[in-house]
């Protein structure tokens, strides 16, 4: 290759790389947080400080019983970019969960799977498939 082609190939090589961008976008994928080890829910509402919304006490209880697999579920109401929130089982740490169907969702789907012993990959494939757009 001569001196002179370079600047065309390197030229060609950017054009391919741009059309690549911008023809196939990534597609976003939610990062399911490693739960932390000995979590508890310990910081999750009381039962009498949970608002009374339709399905909030459910969701509340679903977190309450089952920190783990909260603390390993990625909410897909996106609070994590919003609110800051770590994993699902923040979103029962305030009264955020109480206002959000995505959240309450999430926790009820997430509970009553590991109640039927499906695992913490089986539950966020799950949700994965249920929430993710």
């Amino acid at each position: 290759m001569t001196i002179r082609r370079l600047p065309w190939v390197i030229a060609g090589v950017a054009v391919l790389a741009l059309a690549g961008v911008l023809l196939f976008p990534r597609v976003a994928r939610a990062r399911h947080p490693d739960p932390r080890p000995g979590i508890t829910a310990a910081r999750v509402l009381s039962e009498d400080a949970v608002p009374n919304t339709p399905g909030a006490a459910e969701a509340y209880a679903a977190a309450r019983a089952m920190p783990g697999v909260m603390d390993g579920v990625y909410c897909y109401c996106h609070c994590k970019e919003t609110a800051g929130h770590r994993s699902l089982l923040t979103c029962f740490e305030s009264t955020h969960g109480a206002y959000c169907d995505i959240c309450m969702s999430e926790a009820m789907q997430a509970v009553q799977m590991s109640m039927n012993g499906v695992t913490l990959g089986e539950i966020r494939k799950a949700i994965d498939g249920r929430f993710k757009s």
